[in-house]
């Protein structure tokens, strides 16, 4: 089953501020994404890196030219002002021959080899999984108001991460079947959800993080260099 990642890049990075777009800040000598490009490359069955980037993106290709994966990274394509629009992109640029896709956030540099390895063994066999995380604090569901409606279950509830990887086709019909409502959507399993196809948990990561603030990069800092302390040992 050859396998691609659709890597998205386009999103504006508004929380995160600066001047150059979060997933290209240096950390540990280089910049976010080629972090993300390396921890990717843990899993051999992706085959393919699909880069979504923002128009006149002129970052990405200086980044990569030089660095060598096991993976093909193919041509980027700009993406969207809504991370629907980017995945639709990205999934059109795609060789017909790819049959599972996973979707991730550029932001999102340390999946464990051992997170992407059970997340795409749940795709293969279920259809569709996304990694998640069980959630610690109590949550409660308001209304407009601040009014408490009702108090979750935590043992039933978790916050879920990228990559989220289905198959191929699950992800095209899913966006033709809610074409007037993908702006709704604020991850891609919930778009499979809508569309009645079945999405199953796989085994999430707390340093599986997504770099949105100041305070998310400090955390990366730390724990960047906190395994080079551990491989000098």
């Amino acid at each position: 089953m050859k396998i691609a990642v659709l890597l998205l890049a386009a999103g504006s990075g508004s929380r995160f501020g600066g001047v150059v777009p979060k997933q290209y800040v240096q950390v540990a000598e280089q910049a976010i994404i080629l972090h993300t490009l390396k921890s990717l490359a843990a899993e051999p069955r992706i085959a393919l890196i699909q880069p979504v980037l923002a128009a006149g993106d002129g970052h990405f290709a200086e980044l990569v030219k030089d660095q060598h994966y096991p993976f093909e990274i193919l041509p980027p394509v700009v993406g969207g002002a809504e991370r629907s629009i980017s995945m639709r992109r990205g999934l059109d640029a795609l060789p017909a021959d790819v049959q599972m896709v996973a979707v991730h956030d550029a932001a999102r540099p340390l999946p464990s080899q051992a997170l992407l390895a059970d997340v795409l063994d749940v795709a293969e066999r279920f259809g569709a999984a996304v990694p998640g995380i069980a959630v610690h604090d109590t949550i409660k569901r308001i209304d407009a108001a601040g009014k408490v409606l009702q108090t979750l279950e935590r043992d039933v509830l978790r916050a879920v991460q990228t990559p989220q990887v289905a198959r191929r086709d699950w992800f095209e019909q899913a966006m033709l079947s809610q074409c007037d409502r993908l702006h709704r959507f604020t991850d891609d399993a919930s778009l499979l959800e809508a569309a009645g196809f079945e999405v199953h948990i796989s085994r999430g990561d707390g340093r599986n993080r997504k770099i949105t603030t100041q305070e998310d990069l400090i955390w990366l800092q730390s724990e960047l260099y906190k395994g080079e302390d551990t491989q000098c040992q």
